[in-house]
């Protein structure tokens, strides 16, 4: 804070009569890529801030490469400072198309919006402003309050994580068994037909139960109970899917791994690895190559990964796991490393 810079993830909370908001400022630069990494994680929309007097640097690149790393598919970039540029269509051009350009190399971006703003002055931040006469797009808050974001949840693959078994064994609930947790993905109604993970056994939904009473369906990302026709031995981490419709299954895990731990990540380390509501030991049995996220170059022939460095690496997991790939769904492909000894989180991944 002295130095004026942003170090740790900053929340903050508001709403407008269309929306309710949750921003997470991150910080820029480089030896804080892990808590970017934290704030983008569960992020609808990042906006990338851009002065207008400095263009296109690699902290843009760098932030707009996570973004797209952890499928962020909604992005404004707020060209601030215009009011130092005297408003100058032409500025606001030159840093539009270089982005653009540099844009073109992701995949994961379905939307760009870029705004020129003044932060300082309101312009284009709340109401479009008169000194951009020239631009003809949203104001800021206008964007986020109309932006569809609904395209990060997957309700196609039915994915259930049970976390908790519910026996109450109690007068009331004397033969009550239930799976609580939260939907990862899909939708499940009473009577659908599931089929329990790893096990194999095939059933159906009983009932959904939640905190406002019973419901005729569940959907991500909603926590709720659900309640089985057969009894099933059933545990934490187990997972509850549809009959043609089940996640990958395995202990060869490809994953981009964003490292956390001022110690080194190193080949043939051991950790442990939490995926949804699993725990296991894993070993790192290979390291790929390293990303440049400034230039996005790969760097191959690498032994370690230093704090804050990202790439990709093969697992081997102790027992199989229940994924998919981050690509199709957040939840199940995504997960931590745990340094057993100190029981700090040492990295996240995101399975390819």
């Amino acid at each position: 804070w002295e130095q004026g810079i942003t170090i740790d993830v900053a929340y903050r909370y508001f709403a407008t009569p269309k929306r309710k908001f949750i921003i997470a400022d991150t910080p820029g630069h480089i030896q804080y890529t892990r808590n970017m990494v934290t704030g983008a994680s569960t992020a609808n929309l990042a906006i990338i801030l851009i002065d207008a007097r400095k263009g296109v640097i690699e902290q843009t690149k760098r932030h707009s490469f996570i973004a797209n790393l952890l499928r962020i598919q909604q992005v404004v970039v707020a060209v601030n400072k215009m009011d130092l540029v005297d408003y100058s269509e032409e500025v606001y051009d030159r840093i539009v198309k270089e982005y653009e350009a540099f844009a073109s190399r992701l995949d994961s971006i379905v939307g760009i919006q870029t705004i020129p703003i003044s932060a300082l002055e309101g312009d284009n931040v709340v109401d479009r402003s008169e000194k951009t006469p020239w631009y003809e797009g949203p104001s800021l808050l206008y964007h986020l309050e109309n932006v569809y974001i609904g395209g990060e949840e997957n309700h196609v693959d039915p994915r259930f994580p049970v976390q908790w078994v519910i026996r109450p064994q109690s007068e009331q609930w004397h033969d009550f068994r239930g799976y609580a947790g939260r939907v990862a993905g899909g939708v499940f109604k009473p009577g659908d037909e599931v089929t329990v993970l790893p096990s194999g056994f095939s059933t159906r939904v009983k009932g959904i139960h939640s905190a406002e009473g019973e419901k005729s369906e569940a959907f991500s990302p909603q926590s709720v109970c659900l309640t089985l026709e057969d009894e099933i031995d059933l545990s934490r981490g187990d997972m509850i899917a549809k009959p043609n419709n089940q996640p990958m299954i395995g202990q060869d895990i490809d994953a981009m791994l964003c490292w956390f731990s001022r110690s080194p990540m190193r080949g043939r380390g051991k950790y442990i690895l939490r995926h949804t509501t699993r725990e296991t030991k894993a070993i790192v049995q290979e390291i790929r190559y390293q990303v440049d996220i400034n230039t996005l170059h790969k760097i191959e022939e690498v032994d370690s990964f230093q704090l804050n460095e990202i790439g990709r690496v093969k697992l081997r997991t102790a027992v199989p796991l229940l994924h998919d790939a981050y690509r199709r769904n957040r939840h199940t492909g995504s997960f931590i490393l745990i340094d057993p000894g100190t029981n700090e989180t040492v990295g996240a991944g995101m399975i390819l």
